[in-house]
């Protein structure tokens, strides 16, 4: 080989381990910077501020929480509605009140080096992370953090998360406060948080007389609570209670004479035939039951508690865990904005089925002002039968069908100033994803004719959203306008933006009784959207401290006054003659829309007056099926209760009203603002922003685009509609 060939190979040969340890020692360099910034940030955490106040946790277990009202909605005049957790059913207990075999059995089969780590035990940590953290390795320490956040996941993040928060805590806090939290909080099956709570259901007995045997039958339960539920699977629950009996036994936690004893003990558990209840507990169980069976709380107070669940999660960062023991231990006051009266009528009408063609159908409804406040809202028809079920109302989304249009096409387009009251639009379906589409209600592809966006919304023609929405409006914007304007929850970013979910409400998911009435407040309103609220405050138990407020409602411009002005005007020309005489409120302006989905398994029917807003949702829970109805039930629903609450209230109100909208007549033929020459004309109501142009056309024939029903023009034909002007 050449000289040259040689200086040229090892050249290359140097060049490339350069290149590769170059790349090592940056690579080295990079995982001791992320070690040595993770390290730090552990080390700030551990020691800093601490993460999870069991203090602020503990204290509160056991103070009962109070929902109140306003009387005659004055806040100087306060009612009680409910405890939320009465004296009797704390299930929080002190340690020194617990059996010592109980917390024995507990440290020695789930942490035998409880009382001499920091709150991990590396030496488990290690082993568990050969199996990906999936198998043991928590102290108990680590279970607590568990059991008051919720964050159960199996990820090396909330494994890391957890461990951070376990080493916090014991540098906050003894061992006895911890040990108390976890005996009070852990999961032991039948639904018994804490060890209260279980020895009452497995023994019948208070927590301070439990022997060996017994702690030991109970503690067992964690691993699986269904499994080594003894209720249902003595012989495992048998297996395991050996086990841990032998464990604390080698551990010198017990002797060997107890361990004898609690080996042959005959356990007696609450549901066996020679079991025999104290007076004291059996009392106290048949009370409970009897509270239970008897007492349910109405759907307003499932909203309630629901809605402080959700915004102590989102404002303070709770887990669901946290804020649902936060409302029942926590000694809160809650001031609910019911009008009693209203809710009455609600669960009256629903109670009852008044309205529906039978017992298997279902329904919801809620009624709000217009500032935000839920007056009622019931989520279910007939008895209701359990606390804190399905609200259908407030948490079941279903198709809105048509009520969709004015959401998600007619209000933008006028909020746009891309359409008026007369604007002529073809009444036909299109060509569109290989075939002609959309049909109309009556399943028809259309008249084919002209006709006014007023007449269009009167008459709920599916051809005209469709067509409005593919020419004018866009797919993007008429899915903005649902999601940040009228705040629609549960869109489908993928599947909703297409002309059939937009145009005709057949949406993914659908929405709640609780949004779509929300949304069609803004047409009453000014267009303002104003988050819905069913409470007006929540503060500690001392009343000294506001946790929640929302005695101050804030909203957002959904859409410009002068557009909800208009929309409020023209949703008035639907006809809802069909639905009852309801003298009482129709002695009131009511606007309103009826829906019904493609396959007729959805009813719905929104609507207002100058006082409140309803939204109702009609059809089958289970197994959807259409709803065989000539007249929409929905409708006839929202008239048995709006009849209902408008009894003696003063008629001498109306909508509010823009400056900048006016009414004008139009030609029926052209949609322009009428001249002197058109023969044919109706009435209808115009921002000052956005007035279309007077007419200059001559008219051969009647055009079939009028929509007069509702507008006030002259609609009587004569021989002069065939002649030009």
């Amino acid at each position: 080989m050449s000289k040259n060939k040689q200086k040229k190979k090892n050249k290359q040969h140097n060049k490339f381990f350069t290149v590769f340890w170059g790349i090592v020692l940056v690579g080295v360099f990079t995982v001791v910077a992320v070690a040595a910034f993770v390290f730090i940030n552990v080390v700030i955490k551990v020691n800093g501020d601490v993460i999870v106040d069991l203090n602020d946790y503990t204290k509160n277990q056991n103070q009962t929480s109070f929902i109140y009202m306003y009387e005659d909605d004055d806040p100087n005049k306060v009612k009680e509605l409910l405890r939320l957790h009465a004296e009797e059913n704390r299930i929080w207990v002190d340690l020194d009140k617990m059996s010592v075999y109980l917390q024995d059995c507990f440290v020695g089969l789930e942490d035998k080096r409880f009382y001499q780590h920091h709150g991990v035990d590396w030496i488990r940590t290690i082993g568990s992370a050969k199996y990906k953290f999936s198998q043991g390795g928590s102290t108990i320490t680590q279970q607590l953090i568990k059991n008051i956040t919720n964050e159960k996941d199996v990820t090396l993040v909330r494994k890391f998360n957890e461990i951070v928060s376990a080493l916090n805590l014991e540098k906050n806090y003894d061992k006895k406060p911890i040990l108390e939290a976890y005996l009070n909080t852990v999961y032991l099956g039948s639904g018994c948080y804490g060890v209260k709570t279980a020895a009452e259901k497995y023994f019948g007995k208070d927590v301070s007389e439990l022997n060996l045997a017994e702690s030991a039958c109970i503690s067992v339960i964690t691993k699986a609570p269904y499994g080594y539920n003894p209720l249902y699977n003595r012989e495992a629950n048998r297996e395991r209670q050996l086990y841990c009996l032998k464990s604390m036994l080698e551990q010198g936690l017990i002797s060997q004479q107890e361990y004898d004893e609690a080996v042959n003990y005959h356990l007696v558990f609450t549901n066996d035939p020679d079991y025999v209840p104290s007076a004291e507990f059996l009392a106290q169980q048949q009370k409970e039951e009897q509270e239970e069976k008897d007492e349910y709380w109405s759907y307003y107070i499932d909203y309630v508690i629901q809605s402080v669940i959700d915004d102590l999660m989102d404002q303070y960062d709770y887990s669901e865990l946290q804020a649902s023991n936060k409302i029942y231990y926590g000694g809160l006051k809650i001031y609910a904005a019911v009008d009693l009266d209203i809710q009455a009528d609600l669960e009256y009408i629903f109670e009852n089925r008044i309205g529906f063609d039978n017992y298997e159908i279902q329904g919801a409804m809620t009624v709000m002002n217009y500032t935000g406040r839920v007056m009622g809202i019931v989520g279910g028809a007939g008895k209701k039968t359990t606390n804190r079920g399905l609200n259908i109302a407030s948490s079941a989304y279903r198709q809105p069908g048509s009520t969709i249009k004015p959401i998600s096409t007619y209000a933008p387009l006028f909020d746009l100033n891309e359409i008026t009251w007369s604007t002529l639009v073809k009444d036909y379906a299109f060509a569109y994803n290989g075939s002609m589409w959309p049909h109309n209600v009556d399943k028809t592809l259309g008249s084919g004719a002209n006709v006014t966006i007023q007449y269009a919304v009167q008459e709920s023609k599916n051809t005209v959203p469709a067509r409005l929405i593919k020419d004018t409006l866009t797919i993007d914007k008429s899915f903005d306008y649902l999601e940040n304007h009228f705040m629609l929850s549960h869109l489908d970013s993928t599947n909703d933006k297409d002309l059939g979910p937009l145009a005709t409400g057949s949406l993914t998911y659908g929405a709640s009784t609780l949004e779509m009435c929300a949304a069609y407040a803004t047409f009453g309103n000014g267009g303002r959207y104003y988050k819905p609220y069913a409470y007006y405050k929540v503060t500690n138990s001392s009343g000294t401290e506001t946790i929640l407020d929302n005695t101050d409602p804030q909203f957002t411009q959904a859409i410009s006054e002068e557009a909800s002005d208009i929309m409020c005007k023209i949703l008035q020309t639907v006809n809802t003659s069909w639905y009852g005489t309801a003298p009482n409120v129709r002695q009131f302006p009511i606007f309103a829309k009826t829906g019904t989905t493609s396959d007729e398994k959805d009813r719905w029917f929104c609507a207002g007056t100058p006082y409140y807003v309803g939204a109702v949702w009609y059809g089958y829970s289970q197994n959807p099926r259409p709803i065989n109805a000539s007249i929409n039930p929905a409708g006839t629903i929202f008239f048995n209760v709006f009849d209902r609450i408008h009894r003696g209230l003063d008629t001498n109100v109306e909508f509010p009203s823009s400056p900048n909208v006016t009414s004008a007549y139009y030609c029926t033929y052209s949609g322009n603002l009428a001249s002197s020459n058109c023969t044919s004309t109706a009435k209808g109501w115009y921002s000052s922003d956005n007035m279309p142009p007077y007419c200059t056309s001559s008219h051969y024939r009647r055009s079939a685009s009028s929509g007069n029903s509702g507008g006030g023009g002259n609609s009587n034909f004569n021989i002069s509609d065939l002649l030009p002007f």
